[in-house]
């Protein structure tokens, strides 16, 4: 086994802790001028999901950093100007255009995968390249059906089809409509001068794992690993000639790496208050969240109903830099509903106030509705703080 580097650096779990919040994007004032495609390249990868409570995550990822930009300017800055694409990385993520020749390694393994869930009729991958090449861009349905029956899991050979050759590179999303991938060949979306797999595995992969320690600010093998779905075997290959430093941190118990930059000035500034979607990169690996905030996430929404314990789509809540509580949130009307809410003691009820009044603000929404609060002395004040704010 080769022997790690010795650590350039002893940080403090409260830097590291700092260090990360400022690598996220949540110390310190935001690059406004920048925007949404400020923020997908600050944080290499922007992940999708279906669930939409306030709004789709990968909305609340940008809100949750600048503010109330809009929804209609968010899908703008990813989906005008060949600026992003979809692919797979933490998982179904958008990730900046000009990553497309670091995933050529991804790519390829797809492209050598022997067995795969559903099979793909005889024809139907040709077929489909053809329809996009004369026809395109089109969605599933205009291909001719993304499912089969009603199933979810159901999917048509033509959805079949048309995802394999988004995994192999010939098919890209160019935009959602309604939540439909509209699909184009690549040829024709990606800019030409990145539209290669010249690079080599190892290329791409000293290239996400320098990424990810960027995106992170510190971060263990697992941390870095995890970022972009990496094998430990993989970030074991190209660390040493990432840009990555050694550093150890107090409490970690494991080695760490950093990026260079981060260390060169101490992190300060403000600090948001704000929800975070429970697919935001800042939280999205449990353990490194549990190492770094003291705070145990897990979504919920696939948990049965009475096994949950914070709800649906529990939100946490970060202000001063830590995590002070949970909402689970729904909407009715012009009224946000608090349906749970969760609070790490009395100091927690004014930042917990605050981000549900921005919130609230940012979907259009008038009014703020609590309906339960996991310490019953706490809902009162959190009722007046609102009905102050409100006021």
């Amino acid at each position: 086994m080769t022997s790690l580097p010795r650590p350039t650096t002893d940080l403090s779990a409260e830097e590291a802790r700092r260090i990360a919040l400022r690598a996220q994007g949540f110390l310190g004032a935001p690059d406004r001028r920048a925007g949404v495609r400020g923020i997908l390249r600050h944080l290499g990868a922007v992940q999708l999901d279906t669930i939409s409570v306030l709004a789709r995550s990968h909305e609340l990822i940008p809100y949750a950093r600048l503010g109330a930009v809009s929804r209609k300017t968010v899908d703008q800055a990813y989906w005008t100007d060949t600026h992003a694409f979809e692919y797979w990385s933490h998982a179904a993520c958008i990730l900046p255009v000009e990553e497309w020749p670091h995933f050529a390694f991804r790519r390829r393994a797809y492209r050598s995968r022997p067995h795969w869930n559903h099979d793909l009729p005889d024809g139907t991958y040709d077929q489909v390249i053809k329809q996009l090449r004369t026809e395109g861009p089109l969605t599933a349905t205009e291909l001719g059906g993304a499912k089969k029956t009603s199933e979810w899991w159901d999917w048509s050979g033509t959805k079949v089809a048309v995802e394999r050759a988004l995994m192999y590179g010939e098919v890209v999303c160019t935009e959602r409509r309604g939540w439909k991938r509209v699909y184009d060949l690549a040829e024709r979306a990606v800019p030409e001068a990145l539209l290669h797999d010249e690079l080599d595995d190892t290329e791409c992969l000293r290239r996400l794992v320098g990424l990810a320690g960027k995106s992170l600010g510190v971060g263990t093998r697992a941390d870095i690993a995890d970022y972009h779905r990496l094998k430990g075997e993989q970030v074991d290959a190209v660390i040493a000639d990432s840009g990555l430093v050694p550093v150890t941190v107090e409490g970690w118990g494991k080695p760490a790496w950093a990026d260079p930059a981060a260390l060169e000035t101490p992190p300060r500034g403000r600090h948001r208050t704000t929800l975070l979607s429970p697919f935001d990169s800042l939280i999205w690996e449990r353990a490194r969240t549990e190492r770094i905030f003291g705070f145990t996430h897990r979504l919920e929404a696939y948990t049965p109903k009475p096994k949950r314990v914070y709800g649906y789509f529990a939100m946490p809540v970060l202000a001063g830099g830590r995590l002070v509580g949970r909402v689970d949130p729904a909407r009715e009307g012009r009224t946000l509903v608090a349906k749970q809410v969760t609070l790490d003691g009395a100091k927690a009820v004014p930042a917990v106030a605050q981000a549900l009044l921005e919130a609230a603000g940012w979907v259009d929404c008038t009014n703020v509705r609590v309906e339960r609060v996991d310490a019953p002395d706490l809902r009162e004040p959190l009722a007046k703080e609102l009905t102050r704010a409100l006021a």
